[in-house]
């Protein structure tokens, strides 16, 4: 049985060979892509030997959860912390200090609250808006009709910096339906990108998980966030 240490590498590197044609594909260089390794299923030593197999941009579903894991691997300067799940406005304050990039900003009231812990840490704080693209209302995330209301206030929020969207296909219907999704989420940017405040860049997607990505990337998908791929042999906690 090989060691957990080099299933991952094994699995990291197949993965990123599968963005590098993807992007191929589309137009582009593997290294236009950023993989965020999703640590939710695995412990502080499995992110640890993750991050030591050189994937250093790591995403986390639960802001408690990431900030024990951050604290536990705080020797490892080169890691940087997403959040890529909901947050609560009460957990802000707490969850800054760890992160460079909210991907899940679903709701004005939220930015708000960014805004204020942004200002108070002296910082701008880099965020994607979350769209609910499937209309799922199990989901978090802002309709795509709110989103042309919302841009022109952001402006309101001088801590805080839109860098692009982030959506989450249709839980039913598979890789043909998400990749519907992936090219509605890109075409409704590309709207938006016609007239845009001074403080507001489009520029990003975060668009394709494990089962997705692939399709993500076709439709212009600049970051995937990629979990259980990573671990793939390896026995994980149930959920």
């Amino acid at each position: 049985m090989p060691e957990p240490a080099e299933i991952i590498a094994r699995n990291l590197d197949r993965i990123r060979e599968r963005i590098a044609v993807a992007a191929e594909q589309s137009g582009r260089r593997g290294d236009d892509i950023q993989l965020i390794a999703v640590t939710k299923y695995v412990g502080t030593d499995l992110v640890r030997t993750l991050a030591e197999a050189g994937a250093t941009e790591l995403g986390e579903s639960r802001p408690q959860s990431l900030r024990l894991k951050a604290d536990s691997l705080n020797d490892l300067e080169r890691i940087r912390w997403h959040l890529v799940g909901h947050l609560q406005r009460n957990k802000v304050r707490s969850t800054l200090p760890y992160v460079d990039l909210i991907h899940s900003a679903d709701s004005e009231r939220l930015i708000a609250e960014i805004d204020r812990e942004a200002a108070k840490a002296d910082r701008r704080m880099a965020i994607l808006l979350e769209v609910n693209i499937s209309g799922d209302k199990a989901k978090h995330g802002f309709s795509p009709e709110q989103l042309p209301q919302l841009l022109p206030q952001i402006t309101n929020f001088p801590n805080v910096e839109v860098r692009g969207l982030m959506a989450m296909a249709h839980r039913q219907g598979g890789r043909a339906v998400a990749r519907a999704d992936f090219a509605a989420v890109r075409e409704l940017r590309n709207r938006l990108a016609v007239d845009l405040p001074d403080s507001v860049s489009l520029d990003a997607l975060s668009l394709g998980m494990s089962a997705d990505f692939e399709e993500a990337i076709a439709e212009g998908s600049t970051i995937v966030r990629i979990g259980r791929s990573l671990y793939e042999g390896l026995e994980l906690p149930s959920r």
